[in-house]
C-alpha cells in the first residue's frame, strides 16, 4: 500500500494539543532540541499557553513545525516505514522537508521563527486581511478578486484548499469588497479569518526577500523521498531549487487540489496527515476520489495506521 504523509500548518494549533499523544520521549525531545535552539519553552507554551500567546504567528509557526517533526518521530520510533512522497500545508512544507532530510530541523526551527516575522512585519497588522469562500469556483473567485482590486489595493486567491474551499487575501478593505462580490457570484459563505496577515498574498514580497537571504546562508540536502512543493506542485531535487520554491512560496498561492490529484497520478491511495488537526485528511478525498486520508492526530490514530498501513 502505497501511503504519502501530509504535514498541516498554521490555524491547525490549540493549548494542549500534544497531550494526545501520551508521554512520549520522542515527543519531547524533539520540542526540547526546539527550545533550545530559541531559548523558549514551547512546550510550556503549548502545554499551558495563553492561546493568545500561541496563536501569535511568531509561536504558531515553530510550534506547529515542531509538532509535526515530533509526530514523524514518534512514527518513525514505533517502527514506521518511509512514506512514497510528502507535502505539506504552507508553513507545513518546511516540516515535510525536513522529513525527507532536505532540511535540519536545527535550522528549520529559527528559519520559520524569522518567515513568521518577516511576514508580520510585511503588512502593518489591521491593514491586511483573509477570507474563506465557500461553495463558489475559482473562475468566479478570482473574477470577485479583480473586481474587488484596483487602485493600488490587491486581493488575490491564495489557498486553493479544497473544490469549493478557496482562500483569499490582500489588503482588509479589497478582501471585503471581494467578499460582497463572491456572494454575488453564489457564494454558500464570505468568512473573515481571525489572522494577523494576508499570508501568500503578492504583499509578501518584503517577506519572501527577508527569507531569501537566510536560506542563502543554509545548506540543503537532495531529499529522501519525493516533496511536493505549494508553489509549482513540482518535485524539485536540486537543493538551489528547493530554496527558490520556497522563496516563491510566501508570495504564491498554496495550490493544495493540484497536490492531492498529483499524489492520486502516483498511485498513492492513503494521505496520512502527520501532526495535530484532521482537516488535511478530510480535505484529501475532496481533492481525489481514489484518496483515503487518515488524520494522525492522537496516539490511537498513530498505531491505527501503524497496522492498517502494513506496517506492523
Amino acid at each position: 500500500m502505497a501511503f504519502a504523509f501530509v504535514f498541516p500548518g498554521q490555524g491547525s494549533q490549540s493549548v494542549g494539543m500534544m497531550a494526545a499523544y501520551g508521554d512520549s520521549s520522542v515527543l519531547r525531545a524533539t520540542f526540547d532540541e526546539a527550545s533550545a535552539v530559541l531559548e523558549q519553552d514551547l512546550w510550556r507554551l503549548l502545554a499551558d499557553g495563553p492561546a493568545d500567546a500561541l496563536a501569535q504567528t511568531v509561536n504558531t509557526q515553530p510550534v506547529m513545525l515542531t509538532a509535526g517533526v515530533a509526530v514523524y518521530r514518534l512514527w518513525l520510533d514505533k517502527g514506521g516505514k518511509l512514506p512514497a512522497v510528502v507535502a505539506g500545508h504552507s508553513l507545513g512544507e518546511y516540516a515535510a522537508l525536513v522529513a525527507a532530510g532536505v532540511l535540519a530541523f536545527k535550522d528549520a526551527v529559527p528559519l520559520v521563527r524569522l518567515r513568521a516575522a518577516a511576514m508580520q512585519e510585511a503588512v502593518p497588522v489591521g491593514a491586511g486581511a483573509m477570507a474563506a469562500i465557500l461553495g463558489l469556483d475559482d473562475e468566479s473567485i478570482a473574477e470577485a478578486c479583480a473586481e474587488a482590486a484596483g487602485a493600488g489595493a490587491v486581493v488575490e486567491p491564495v489557498n486553493f484548499n479544497g473544490p469549493g474551499q478557496t482562500v483569499i487575501a490582500g489588503s482588509k478593505a479589497a478582501v471585503e469588497r471581494a467578499c460582497n462580490a463572491c456572494k454575488a457570484r453564489g457564494a454558500k459563505r464570505a468568512v473573515l479569518l481571525p489572522v494577523s496577515a494576508p499570508f501568500h498574498s503578492s504583499l509578501m514580497r518584503p517577506a519572501a526577500d527577508k527569507l531569501a537571504a537566510r536560506l542563502a546562508e543554509l545548506s540543503l540536502a537532495a531529499p529522501l523521498f519525493p516533496v511536493i512543493n505549494n508553489a509549482d506542485v513540482a518535485i524539485e531535487s536540486d537543493p538551489a531549487r528547493i530554496k527558490d520554491a520556497l522563496i516563491r512560496q510566501a508570495y504564491s498561492p498554496v495550490r493544495w487540489v493540484e497536490t492531492m490529484r498529483k499524489m492520486a497520478t502516483m498511485d498513492i491511495d492513503t494521505v496520512a496527515e502527520c501532526g495535530p488537526g484532521k482537516v488535511l485528511a478530510g480535505l484529501s478525498r475532496r481533492c481525489a476520489e481514489t484518496l483515503t486520508g487518515v488524520a494522525l492526530a492522537d496516539l490511537a490514530a498513530v498505531d491505527a495506521a501503524l497496522v492498517n498501513l502494513g506496517q506492523r
